[in-house]
């Protein structure tokens, strides 16, 4: 037997009639005039290749196999309810799931506050966050793993076919060093002045290492550490075993006391942040609203 097309109208008649056992009530219930009602009935009957009801002038009944279709009519209106009063909850943004992939540097520092934010005026909506360097982000989106990623232009982002990313800042980078170094009261500071010092570089892989080498090369840092964490460099400068340069966006690592942070003003040295998605397709609602707030938060920024 060739699966019948079944509407969703054929089905709320059908358990309106099921319900009254009357015409004209059933009709009423639905809102549709008697001749219309009968005919649903007529075409729904049709599609089945069965009578559903016994009728005659006093009283509708059921057939058997009315009786037998009841319960199954019931059970796909429920599920038809469902369906639309899930969508319904995540285009109203009152349930849904977004995934982030993010620099560790922003998800440490700066965007918990968006998230803040955001789960305040969304609270049924969860946030997943990967914390990944910037070309494990991009693999995130590229995979489906992630709806969208904060990366650097270090990945070359804009030159990826199937993705397309938007710039959302460009972060400036400072030196950071204890408060007792020399570098903190020098008057100018440039690279030729901190190129003799001791210097805590991150990995070669991280997004602030490519960053500093592009606008350094070819000078070379007298590097005695190298380090995955900006936690690590930070423990490093304030135990004096040398000075270090980082983006403004994870300065937070750096507020303490007996450290030094100065802008270090160098032509070309700049950390672009990328906001990263498929290239087809659209974000969910929730996504988008996530994505929304985070260009205007991050794209307001003023980093110095």
């Amino acid at each position: 037997m060739k699966m019948p097309d079944l509407t969703a109208r054929q089905l709320r008649a059908f358990a309106a009639l099921a319900e009254q056992r009357n015409f004209t009530r059933a009709a009423q219930l639905c809102h549709l005039s008697q001749p219309a009602f009968s005919a649903l009935i007529r075409t729904l009957e049709e599609a089945l290749g069965t009578r559903l009801f016994d009728r005659d002038t006093r009283s509708v009944q059921l057939t058997p196999e009315g009786r037998l279709f009841e319960d199954a009519a019931q059970r796909l209106l429920d599920d038809m309810r469902g369906v639309v009063a899930d969508l319904a909850d995540h285009v109203e943004r009152r349930k849904g799931r977004v995934r982030v992939a993010a620099l560790p540097s922003l998800a440490a520092g700066w965007l918990p506050a968006v998230f803040a934010e955001f789960m305040a005026a969304w609270p049924g909506i969860t946030i997943s966050l990967d914390d990944a360097l910037s070309d494990a982000c991009i693999a995130r989106v590229r995979s489906g793993e992630a709806d969208f990623a904060l990366a650097s232009s270090g990945a070359g982002t804009s030159a990826a076919g199937d993705l397309r990313s938007r710039k959302l800042c460009s972060d400036r980078f400072h030196l950071v060093c204890r408060a007792d170094h020399p570098l903190a009261a020098e008057t100018r500071l440039s690279v030729r002045k901190i190129a003799p010092y001791p210097f805590i570089q991150m990995a070669r892989h991280s997004s602030v290492r490519q960053s500093l080498d592009a606008a350094l090369h070819p000078l070379r840092l007298n590097a005695v550490f190298e380090v995955e964490h900006l936690a690590t460099v930070m423990g490093l400068v304030e135990a004096g075993l040398g000075i270090s340069v980082v983006p403004a966006l994870t300065l937070f690592h750096f507020r303490r006391e007996s450290l030094v942070t100065r802008p270090l003003p160098v032509p070309g040295l700049l950390r672009t942040v990328y906001l990263v998605q498929r290239r087809e397709g659209s974000l969910s609602v929730a996504a988008q609203t996530l994505h929304d707030l985070i260009v205007a938060r991050l794209g307001n920024l003023a980093l110095k």
